[in-house]
């Protein structure tokens, strides 16, 4: 077997050896797949890629080990959890070294994401020992007098995660901390383009004593992932990836439950009274972070007419001040996009607006992989920079002069992941929320703001179900029924 990881630093960066996790065993029987740098085409290593006769020995895997996992205290799983957390924390700079590699994303920002992991398991730690139910009375009626009943949450079974490359530790943590907390087995397939983050989670989470084949970890190709989706042994499948992908899936499932957390295009308001310096401030971190490859990134903002250049004359600055460069330097804020073609495709959309009229205010240059942040201005609703999902370091900037018609034109869109809004006008707040067609709305915020035990998720094409420790583990468990009739007894 061999399974490799060392303590990489930004300057000790070996390369990765790693197989696949099946009931316990790290295995290398698959197909090599070489994993090279977004950006700079650095090899980061080599992973193996299962077969289907994989997929059936992880699912047979995971159904024994539910009869484990299944059963275990939540003082059990609590502990296993806070162990997980732990390793997580003691392994920060390796864990985010191997992410900037393998991802593309700025050391600094892989450093959040792995204290976001931190934070997400120690909630899960929490929440397993909170997996309650409720007393129900039953004696609403003269013929039913002195009944009453439980109702008690049991894990569903094992559960199936697909995982994006854009957050290859926290996403991945979002689906197996709450499997664990909820005493459910869980087959994983990780984002081909970021094998080597789920594997050393999936290490740490051995050691902290979770059962054997109670986490498998395949990386699959596409048609062979489709064996664990369609597996009525299965009874979850947890994905988060792109719109097409995620409805596809689901209807290849059949009878198991499905949470999909998918796409957006997601939209900021600027009303008149708002702080424009902080709203201009959170626009450039919401619209640019990891090279605006995140489904909550900003990329509509609407401005209200009379404070319109003002809010433009305080972003751009703050847009060209963010530093385009090595993943690796400590000071960088905006590497390469996942590939080449993501590249090509942001420029693409770009140009695509400047010829329809459109005004590009700053950015937009591309270099290999990487996009200079771009900021666009006398947009049209139907140009693809607006109606669809950029997934890049793009945002376009409009004015309105009627706040219904800017409320509109948010909800004239196919996603509705989550939105922000910039006003001190409880009036204006109180519309949106009642208005806006989105799994959240953040007040003085960008959209792109989440912690990590919020309930997260979207309506229309952006999804299905919600995310977020208490609220997946509902998801993850079914309420069951016990009624009693004293006078039976």
């Amino acid at each position: 077997m061999s399974t490799t990881f060392t303590n990489a630093t930004p300057t000790n960066t070996p390369t990765l050896d790693v197989g696949f996790l099946i009931d316990g065993k790290w295995q290398t029987d698959g197909e090599p797949t070489e994993i090279r740098s977004p950006g700079t085409g650095q090899r980061v290593g080599t992973t193996y890629r299962a077969s289907a006769k994989h997929v059936e020995s992880a699912i047979a895997a995971a159904v024994r080990a539910f009869e484990v996992t299944g059963k275990l205290g939540g003082y059990e799983r609590q502990r296993i959890l806070r162990s997980i957390a732990s390793g997580i924390e003691k392994r920060r700079d390796e864990l985010a070294s191997i992410m900037a590699l393998e991802a593309g994303k700025p050391l600094k920002a892989a450093r959040v994401e792995v204290d976001r992991a931190v934070f997400t398991f120690n909630v899960a730690a929490e929440e397993a020992v909170r997996v309650g139910g409720e007393y129900l009375p039953l004696d609403w009626q003269a013929s039913t007098a002195g009944r009453w009943g439980i109702v008690r949450r049991f894990p569903l079974g094992p559960i199936a995660a697909i995982t994006p490359f854009n957050f290859p530790i926290n996403l991945v943590a979002h689906k197996l901390a709450p499997a664990i907390a909820a005493g459910c087995s869980i087959v994983l397939k990780p984002a081909p383009q970021t094998p080597f983050t789920a594997s050393r989670l999936a290490q740490i989470i051995e050691d902290a004593g979770w059962p054997a084949g109670g986490l498998n970890v395949l990386p699959l190709s596409n048609e062979d992932a489709g064996l664990i989706v369609r597996d009525d042994r299965i009874k979850l499948l947890s994905f988060t990836g792109s719109t097409a992908v995620g409805w596809q899936l689901k209807a290849q499932a059949g009878k198991k439950r499905v949470v999909l957390e998918l796409g957006g295009n997601a939209a900021v308001i600027v009303c008149g009274d708002a702080n424009l310096e902080l709203a201009a401030e959170r626009c450039a971190v919401g619209g640019f972070t990891y090279a605006g490859q995140t489904c909550i990134s900003v990329q509509r903002i609407l401005v209200e007419d009379s404070v319109y250049d003002k809010f433009v004359a305080a972003l751009i600055p703050r847009v060209q001040k963010l530093k385009v460069g090595d993943v690796l330097d400590e000071n960088t804020d905006i590497g390469p996009l996942i590939n080449e073609a993501a590249a090509r495709r942001n420029v693409e959309w770009i140009e695509e607006a400047v010829h329809g009229g459109a005004q590009l205010l700053c950015g937009g240059q591309r270099t290999g992989s990487t996009v200079t942040p771009a900021v666009l201005t006398h947009t049209k609703p139907a140009m693809r920079v607006n109606c669809m999902e950029i997934f890049g370091p793009v945002v376009t900037v409009e004015k309105f002069t009627d706040y219904g018609d800017a409320l509109d034109s948010v909800n004239r869109s196919d996603f509705g992941l989550q939105a922000g809004l910039f006003t001190r006008d409880f009036v204006r707040i109180t519309r949106a929320f009642e208005t806006l067609e989105v799994g959240g709305l953040m007040i003085g915020e960008v959209p792109s703001f989440r912690i990590d035990h919020m309930p997260y998720g979207g309506v229309k094409d952006s999804g299905l179900g919600r995310e977020g420790l208490r609220y997946a583990i509902e998801e993850m468990t079914e309420p069951r029924l016990l009624a009693i009739n004293p006078a039976g007894l």
